[in-house]
């Protein structure tokens, strides 16, 4: 049996959390959040693994505008605290890139994200420094964001770069963050140390630099690249295990996500989006995948916030995980594929459901594995404290 391993994944919008970049435009000049997710997962995979698990997420958010508060001029602070409890479904769906985008290896109370932004030349520049969430604005998509499945959060070749990942759910870490535009366009930068247990040897804290440049309308195109400051080691298979030996760890990424029917903010909107990235395929098991889909919004009469999404992702295996594979461990194929399906509606104003169905093709990357089939129930309650 292979080893099984979660990658993080950016909860973002769906947690009512808005990116960085976005948190001036909080109605009040303080803002308290409280979020609680509870997923119910179903689960029938090959060998007869089939199970049902329960696993929460609670977050509290708290956004401050400093110059509101306290009079300093361009200046915003955000903060958050995470709890997660419950069950493991990928135990027993043994997939490579998750099936639930709240899945933590073990019940963890902390300090999610603590950063101060500065902003310069009428907003259109800023700078933030603290404990960041990289995919709260990079390698981020708003119409896949709806979608539970992790892939659909951040690229699976990022996110499997060491054994911890680096700093997205469910830890984050210190970064410094740079960013200029405007409403069309923006690039952005950032140099985020990896959480403990992605670096190479000894004491040394690598640090990941990631860059993205984007054009935003009516379609919206973001091309991106990062890279470890030091070398990282290889993965190499049962699962995401670290092997012998190290190598240099980077990849690039591009996006486009654009309406497809109806109008912004309006019921009968559709948007599309998609998604390809590459890495090295050493210090991943993935040498890159993709991910595609559509969002409708509004999508039943006099229901608004009705939302329903269908997503397609594929992760390919690399070359040198493929041949890393031990003598007797079940055979490797050459990608881990899968499709999602799901629907959310607001029920009553603190309470939104969302039921969910996914199909993984060969989880695990393995040849001989039968296919998959993941149901969910998904409730989310909302409260705004201030």
């Amino acid at each position: 049996m292979i080893r099984r391993w979660i990658m993080g994944s950016a909860i973002g919008l769906m947690a009512g959390m808005a990116p960085a970049h976005a948190q001036e435009e909080a109605a009040g000049p303080v803002s308290l959040d409280f979020v609680y997710k509870g997923d119910v997962i179903g689960i029938a995979a090959g060998d007869d693994a089939r199970g049902v698990r329960y696993l929460d997420n609670i977050d509290v958010l708290a956004a401050i505008d400093l110059d509101r508060v306290v009079g300093w001029q361009g200046g915003s602070a955000f903060a958050s605290l995470l709890s997660n409890t419950g069950g493991r479904p990928n135990d027993l769906a043994g997939t490579l890139q998750g099936v639930d985008n709240i899945e933590v290896a073990g019940a963890d109370l902390l300090l999610y994200q603590a950063w101060v932004q500065q902003s310069f030349a009428g907003d259109r520049v800023s700078i933030l420094i603290g404990k960041y969430d990289l995919n709260s604005e990079f390698y981020a998509s708003d119409a896949a964001s709806h979608l539970i499945a992790p892939a659909f959060g951040i690229g699976s070749e990022l996110s499997a770069t060491g054994p911890n990942g680096p700093s997205i759910f469910p830890r984050t870490d210190l970064a410094v963050r740079l960013r200029a535009g405007d409403e069309r366009n923006y690039v952005q930068a950032a140099a985020i140390r990896a959480p403990r247990g992605t670096a190479d040897t000894g004491e040394r804290r690598s640090t990941l630099f990631v860059g993205e440049a984007g054009w935003q309308g009516p379609v919206t195109l973001a091309i991106g690249g990062w890279a470890y400051s030091h070398r990282q080691p290889r993965i190499v298979p049962p699962g995401v295990s670290t092997g012998a030996g190290d190598a240099a760890s980077h990849g690039v990424y591009a996006m486009v996500e654009g309406t497809i029917a109806g109008r912004a903010d309006a019921p009968g909107h559709w948007r599309g989006f998609c998604r390809i990235g590459l890495s090295d395929g050493r210090t991943t098991p993935f040498a890159g995948g993709f991910q595609v889909g559509v969002t409708g919004q509004g999508i039943v009469g006099g229901r608004p916030e009705s939302r329903l999404s269908l997503g397609i992702a594929s992760a390919d295996l690399s070359t040198p995980y493929r041949r890393a594979n031990p003598a007797g461990e079940p055979p490797l194929t050459g990608s881990e594929g899968m499709v999602e399906l799901t629907y959310s509606d607001q029920i009553l104003p603190f309470l939104t459901l969302q039921p969910d169905a996914q199909y993984i093709r060969r989880p695990g990357g393995l040849r001989d594995a039968g296919d998959a089939v993941v149901v969910g129930l998904r409730a989310i309650l909302a409260w705004k404290a201030l």
